[in-house]
């Protein structure tokens, strides 16, 4: 994982779309989404409960967390109560994997590291996509999955 090189190191704007395959098990490609800006799609059969693509890039805290997160486009991934990934600097490509009510990957933090897991069989040319869960005391994001089950929102409802 990319550790920041001094405090002051931001992404300024999100970096031309690109998968980086130390990060990635399977074939992917990166195409414009119906869902949001980019998506991650499959080149593959994908089977279940198998590792897709780690979320990588900068390692920021809270405090950087919050000057990042003011911004209108960010890709943060918070890997537990100090720390946050910035996806926009040093991402594997993960970062464009879009929100979806009715996913076929979770998020699985481990030692450190977020992997991307596939939660069933994925197949060639679908769009990879997570349950973000963003929590119910922040401000609500409309959801434009367009799933049949899909919540309206990005964040968690009880």
């Amino acid at each position: 994982m990319k550790q920041p090189s001094n405090s002051t190191e931001r992404a300024s704007e999100p970096r031309e779309p690109k998968l980086d395959g130390r990060y990635i098990r399977y074939k992917l490609f990166l195409a414009p989404s119906g869902i949001h800006r980019w998506g991650v799609f499959a080149q593959q059969w994908i089977p279940p409960r198998q590792k897709v693509i780690e979320y990588t890039g900068q390692r920021i805290s809270r405090r950087e967390t919050k000057i990042r997160d003011a911004r209108p486009l960010h890709y943060l991934f918070t890997l537990d109560n100090y720390w946050t990934i910035d996806g926009a600097v040093g991402g594997s490509g993960a970062e464009f994997i879009n929100h979806s009510c009715n996913p076929n990957l979770r998020a699985w933090v481990f030692q450190g590291h977020i992997l991307y897991m596939s939660s069933r069989w994925i197949e060639p040319g679908e769009e990879l996509t997570v349950d973000y869960q963003f929590p119910r005391n922040v401000e609500k994001v409309i959801c434009s999955c367009g799933e049949e089950n899909c919540r309206g929102t990005i964040n968690v409802k009880k």
